[in-house]
C-alpha cells in the first residue's frame, strides 16, 4: 500500500515543469497532512545544505533557524538518519535544543515533524513538518508523512539525474547550497554587528526581509556586500 501511495504522489507531483517539483511537493503535503507548513531541506554527507522550498514564512524562519543554530529535530533527523517527532516542543524541545525551541515558541511553533530522506547510508536532506498547535501525528498521518518522505527523496534523484553534464548538482540543489551560505555568512556578520546571539541576529535577518518584502538571501547578499548593516542601538539601517 505504502509503494502505491507513493507513486500516487509522484504522478501528482510530476504531471508539470519541472521546476515546480519540490513546491508542489510541499504544498500536497501540506494538503494530505494537517500541519501548518512544510519544509524541503538538502542536506549533504558532510551536514552542509540549505532549504530549497517551503510552504510559509514560518517554515521558511524554522528552516534556517537549525541551519544557523546547527540544532534542531531536523539536525537530529538528518545525523541520526531516522525521524524525530516533536508532538510538543514546550514540554520535551528545552532540554534538547534550547536555543532553536525558544525561537519557535517565539515564533508560534508547537510541534516539529523530522523525517529523514536517504538512500541506505547516503543523505540526501530533510522533509520537515511544522505545526502551530502542539498533538501527536496519528496512524494515518504518519503512514502519509512517511510516503511523502518516500516520494521526496525520489524526487531529488530524479533531480539530480537531470543536472547539467559537468556540474556536481541540479542548479536548483545547487542554490540551496549556496544560498544557505550566504545566509550563515550574513547571519555571523550581524552577530559582531549588533552584538546579539546567532538566533536573534538570524531573526533580525528575516524581520527586514519580511518589512521590505524582499527575499532573504537578496537582503542576505546586501549584509555580506556591506550595503545593509545592522547596529545594536536600532535594528538596521542602510
Amino acid at each position: 500500500m505504502s509503494s502505491i501511495r507513493v507513486r500516487q504522489i509522484l504522478a501528482d507531483v510530476m504531471a508539470g515543469e519541472e521546476d515546480g517539483l519540490p513546491e508542489r511537493l510541499c504544498r500536497a503535503c501540506a494538503v494530505a497532512i494537517p500541519v501548518t507548513g512544510v519544509g524541503l531541506a538538502l542536506m549533504t554527507p558532510a551536514g552542509h545544505g540549505g532549504s530549497i522550498t517551503t510552504t510559509d514564512g514560518a517554515a521558511a524562519v524554522m528552516e534556517d533557524l537549525q541551519q544557523t543554530l546547527g540544532e534542531g529535530p531536523c539536525m537530529d533527523a538528518s545525523r541520526d538518519g531516522r525521524p524525530v517527532l516533536q508532538s510538543d516542543l514546550a514540554v520535551t524541545g528545552m532540554s534538547r535544543w534550547p536555543s532553536f525551541t525558544a525561537c519557535a515558541l517565539e515564533a508560534g511553533i508547537a510541534a516539529v515533524f523530522a523525517f529523514p530522506l536517504q538512500v541506505g547510508a547516503i543523505r540526501l536532506g530533510l522533509l520537515n513538518l511544522y505545526r502551530h498547535t502542539t498533538g501527536s501525528l496519528d496512524r494515518h498521518q504518519l503512514a502519509e508523512a512517511l510516503a511523502f518522505a518516500e516520494a521526496a527523496t525520489t524526487m531529488l534523484l530524479r533531480l539530480q539525474d537531470k543536472r547539467p553534464s559537468g556540474q556536481p548538482l541540479h542548479p536548483r540543489l545547487a542554490e540551496a547550497v549556496g544560498s544557505r551560505r550566504e545566509i550563515h555568512q550574513a547571519t555571523g556578520m550581524i552577530t559582531v554587528q549588533a552584538a546579539v546571539g546567532l538566533a536573534e541576529a538570524l531573526l533580525l535577518l528575516q524581520a527586514h526581509a519580511y518589512s521590505s518584502e524582499r527575499p532573504l538571501i537578496d537582503v542576505a547578499k546586501d549584509v555580506v556586500a556591506r550595503r545593509l548593516r545592522f547596529a545594536p542601538e536600532d535594528d538596521h539601517h542602510e
